[in-house]
């Protein structure tokens, strides 16, 4: 009875967990992937209109346009917070006095909210009362830095704000990798006369293959369902020079009383997440079995 008992235990006490999840976040998946297919409104509503959301959402510009900027977002932001990250970790990985001590300043960003994020470097960003009125208080009259408020470089704003904020955590992901990498390797290298730049270009990097692909994952599933930092930075303005997919499936849901289209880009935006996180796990769960 005891033995019995202790093999239940555990199942046990994960129910409720277990339960909440199911029903929070797979039930309100599927309701969610219901709504696209109703002709829902303002409020929920259960007559179904097959795949018309869906035709709909791809036939407006505005759902293009977050598209398009989504490509410019994610490219730069994941590309960006890589060749940072790693580029820290490296200078991390020599051993430098006081890398207890610095470590913490590069992750300490990750620990901000993206609302805080997004409003501190809206006031930094901000001609008004930002760097380029600060610059101009000091003599630099010429200096001009209006990307904030320009269509054609709004977008560039939320990737700086993105990167500062994860470059931090892309680094710590890699500098743990880079700690994990077999000394006696590099030992090697290093008595066949290769150089340190060698060595990480040739030996160390291509044996970080798991880590590159755990941080694009990451860095993809935080672009994809970027909000909160787009927001509080520009609003997905000037205009709709910043819209993404997120802003968009909010508006449309919220402010424009198109719940049916604004659940068909929730799901959309659910696909694209999917078609990362699927994979990965595939290949973790192959690579498990042949180890």
């Amino acid at each position: 009875m005891k033995s019995h008992l202790q093999a239940w235990l555990p199942r046990i006490v994960l129910a409720p967990s277990f339960l909440l999840i199911l029903l929070f976040v797979y039930g309100f998946i599927a309701y969610t992937g219901y709504l696209s297919f109703s002709d829902s409104r303002m409020l929920p509503s259960y007559g179904l209109v097959g795949f018309a959301n869906y035709e709909r959402l791809f036939g407006l510009r505005h759902w293009k346009t977050a598209l398009n900027n989504l490509w410019v977002f994610g490219l730069l932001y994941i590309g960006v917070c890589t060749v940072l990250g790693l580029f820290l970790a490296i200078l991390l990985d020599q051993k430098i006095r006081g890398e207890g001590f610095i470590r913490p300043i590069y992750l300490y960003p990750m620990a901000l909210s993206f609302i805080v994020t997004g409003t501190a470097w809206k006031w930094f960003l901000d001609p008004g009362i930002g760097l380029e009125s600060i610059m101009h208080n000091w003599g630099w009259t010429s200096f001009d830095f209006d990307w904030i408020k320009n269509r054609n470089y709004a977008i560039y704003t939320v990737v700086i704000a993105a990167v500062w904020q994860s470059s931090g955590f892309v680094m710590a992901m890699f500098l743990a990798g880079l700690r994990g990498v077999d000394s006696e390797i590099i030992k090697a290298a290093q008595i066949d006369g290769a150089q340190s730049w060698r060595i990480y270009w040739r030996v160390i990097i291509p044996m970080m293959r798991p880590v590159f692909l755990s941080s694009f994952v990451v860095l993809a599933h935080l672009a994809i369902k970027a909000y909160d930092l787009v927001i509080a930075l520009t609003g997905g303005g000037p205009g709709r020079a910043t819209e993404l997919p997120s802003t968009f499936m909010y508006s449309y849901t919220f402010t424009r009383n198109q719940m049916g289209v604004g659940a068909s880009a929730a799901i959309i935006m659910l696909i694209m997440i999917f078609s990362i996180i699927v994979p990965y796990i595939y290949s973790e769960l192959r690579s498990e079995k042949r180890s």
